[in-house]
């Protein structure tokens, strides 16, 4: 017998994952969260790249509108103005410029502008994660 991701099987891997997932949004800290608001992005920048080069572009455009939702509505969204000052207004000018690089991969299916995309949010992720290692030292 095979099982198919779009029968029983799938819906109840699919919760079983959303389960997890919130699982973990509940459980997890401030600093957590915005880990997992990178790994996110990343994550569908990744599929997002499978499907450009797999030449499906509605998916593409899918995965690309997730990872700006998670950089505008997550990332940047999370900055604080007052208490993150010059740091806070650097960040919310680097979301800005991803966010752009992210709209200009999905408009001419441009591989490049979703590497660079990556490679800064890697840079900002490992920052953060290290962050998160020395408080819990």
């Amino acid at each position: 017998m095979t099982y198919s991701r779009s029968g029983a099987y799938g819906r109840g891997a699919s919760a079983y994952a959303r389960v997890g997932v919130e699982s973990g949004v509940m459980s997890a800290d401030p600093h957590q969260l915005i880990v997992m608001l990178f790994d996110g992005a990343q994550a569908a920048i990744r599929a997002a790249r499978i499907h450009m080069q797999a030449g499906n572009t509605a998916e593409k455009g899918r995965f690309i509108s997730k990872a700006l939702d998670i950089v505008n509505n997550g990332l940047a969204a999370a900055l604080d103005q007052e208490k993150g000052g010059d740091i806070a207004e650097r960040l919310g000018s680097l979301y800005d410029y991803i966010a752009r690089l992210l709209l200009t991969a999905n408009l001419r299916n441009d591989a490049e502008s979703l590497d660079q995309a990556e490679r800064l949010l890697e840079d900002i992720a490992s920052a953060w994660r290290e962050i998160g290692q020395r408080q819990s030292a």
